[in-house]
């Protein structure tokens, strides 16, 4: 799916390199923000659409049924790289598309 290789730790990055595209710190900080409550957003909707075949009508709160294939799942998107990690990859790779609300002069 992904063809470049995104930590899955943190990094430590020069801030400076970081908002040269803005030119404020703030902006960037913004703009990544956004984009990795979007990943975040996506993959949470994605998580639970698979999860969802797994549940059935017998299930209840006292009984819970362990699923190898549910556990699977889970521990998959555990290994992903967090959200922010990747919005902070694909800005660095020029692959974000952004842009600033013009306010009235």
């Amino acid at each position: 799916m992904e063809t470049k290789k995104i930590p899955t730790n943190t990094v430590t990055r020069d801030i400076k390199y970081l908002s040269e595209p803005t030119g404020n710190i703030y902006e960037t900080v913004v703009i990544l923000s956004k984009r990795a409550n979007q990943i975040a957003l996506a993959e949470k909707k994605e998580l639970n659409k698979k999860l969802e075949e797994f549940r059935g009508e017998r299930d209840t709160k006292d009984e819970v049924f362990e699923n190898k294939e549910q556990i699977e799942i889970s521990k998959y998107y555990e290994r992903q790289p967090k959200p922010d990690l990747v919005a902070i990859s694909e800005f660095e790779d020029g692959d974000l598309y952004y842009r600033t609300a013009k306010g009235e002069e």
